[in-house]
């Protein structure tokens, strides 16, 4: 299992390209391979003849041997597929196959009713007489207390997979105590069928593990606090208007969030930087992560240098970032590197709203919708518009005073917004 990101730990194989056995070139796509940010696919590095290892739908750490590339017959494919498969059958073994084996046995006295399935479909076994599975398959197992030695496996070399152990009948299912579960499902535990509903239950892709882990470990670390402004988008609104009559490209108001906050977190460093360990990390680039909403996500592409480049160029940038997020082509390094985070929900008509700091960076701006509102301006009451925003800071690094002048930076430059242009 390669690693294709910076933070990835492990991955999931959606799709095998190739078959077991097939010739491979160099720069063959091999799978198609989820990460903790998105889907890629994972082209050969040699060429050879493929020998698969882990099946489609398995997820492994980084590192695991998931397939061989070797000469075929005699060659390194058969040498090094021993390596590969006793070794995870022999540390799982102590803890997976005996206890729930001895543990069935005397519960379930019709143990004919057990060994029944067994015949038709023989135990696969490796060479040390341990049963082949995966990692996961002996996980889910262990969960719904099926034995393993009665599930026919349809992966490689008859290893037993995920699909394998989900379409398999825990054996306990038709024991005594099962008319009993009813009963207990109305007391309030966690059955299928309860007062709720039938409840289903979904998988989270690994992007969505991710957003879960880091969105729970910048609640429980970083002591943030909020700063909200309100900026009158009136000149945003003509500047707009026109770039539009001259017939070039024209930016979101978005985009003109994003060049303002470049150009302010260069003025203000901390704003740019992180804290860890200690001490604080200031950053010499200016990369503005835009917030994306994919399906069953939230995606945060990079725009780097995003204070040196016009904003013809950001707009340009972000459409196209926006465009390979939703279609699922967006690359890890594309991914990375972010020095701040401007997250839009304006488009869905929401005024304001507090993000959540995405560690380690210092801060994060919340943009609501940009609408007409009434206002004083210049002492007579009249409409104007106007956008909320509200900035998410980490205390440690940025204090008060200092994310108060940053924001008033940015409103400024929104409310004088001729310098975003150049």
């Amino acid at each position: 299992m390669p690693r294709l990101s910076d933070s990835m730990e492990e991955g999931t194989i959606l799709k095998w390209l190739m078959s077991d056995g097939d010739e491979v070139q160099r720069g063959d796509p091999l799978a198609e391979i989820e990460t903790d940010k998105a889907t890629l696919t994972y082209e050969a590095d040699a060429a050879g003849v493929l020998t698969i290892v882990a099946a489609a739908g398995e997820t492994h750490p980084i590192g695991t041997v998931i397939a061989h590339l070797g000469t075929g017959g005699n060659g390194a494919a058969p040498a090094d597929a021993p390596v590969a498969e006793p070794a995870p059958a022999q540390a799982d073994a102590p803890v997976a196959e005996p206890a729930p084996a001895q543990a069935d046995a005397p519960v379930a006295e019709p143990a004919p009713a057990l060994a029944q399935p067994a015949p038709p479909t023989p135990t696969p076994e490796s060479s040390s007489g341990r049963v082949k599975a995966s990692p996961l398959a002996r996980r889910i197992a262990r969960e719904r207390g099926i034995d393993l030695h009665h599930v026919a496996g349809s992966g490689p070399g008859g290893r037993i997979v995920r699909d394998d152990v989900e379409t398999a009948v825990a054996p306990a299912a038709p024991a005594s105590p099962a008319p009993a579960a009813p009963p207990t499902a109305a007391a309030g535990t966690s059955q299928p069928v309860s007062a709720k509903g039938t409840v289903s239950v979904e998988q989270l892709t690994r992007t969505q593990q991710l957003i879960a882990r880091r969105m729970a470990e910048s609640k429980a670390t970083i002591p943030d606090f909020t700063l909200r402004s309100e900026i009158d988008m009136e000149a945003c609104v003509a500047l707009r208007s026109e770039l539009k009559a001259l017939g070039s490209e024209v930016p979101s108001y978005n985009d003109m969030v994003v060049k303002a906050c470049a150009l302010a977190l260069g003025e203000f460093p901390r704003a740019n930087g992180s804290y860890r360990d200690g001490h604080f990390e200031l950053h010499g680039r200016v990369n503005v992560g835009v917030a994306v909403a994919s399906p069953g996500a939230l995606v945060v592409p990079t725009v780097f240098d995003a204070d040196r480049k016009s904003l013809r160029e950001i707009a340009h940038e972000t459409r196209a970032l926006a465009e390979r997020v939703r279609d699922g082509s967006v690359t890890p390094p594309e991914l990375s590197g972010g020095t701040f985070t401007v997250s839009n929900l304006g488009m869905y008509g929401v005024n304001d709203f507090t993000a959540v700091i995405n560690p380690p960076q210092a801060a994060i701006l919340a943009v609501g919708q940009l609408a007409e509102r009434a206002v004083v301006h210049e002492g007579a009451l009249t409409a104007r518009h106007t956008m909320g925003v509200t900035l998410s800071c980490d205390h440690r690094i940025l204090y008060g005073a200092d994310a108060a002048q940053f924001l008033a930076r940015v409103r400024a430059l929104l409310e004088q917004p001729l310098a975003l242009v150049f």
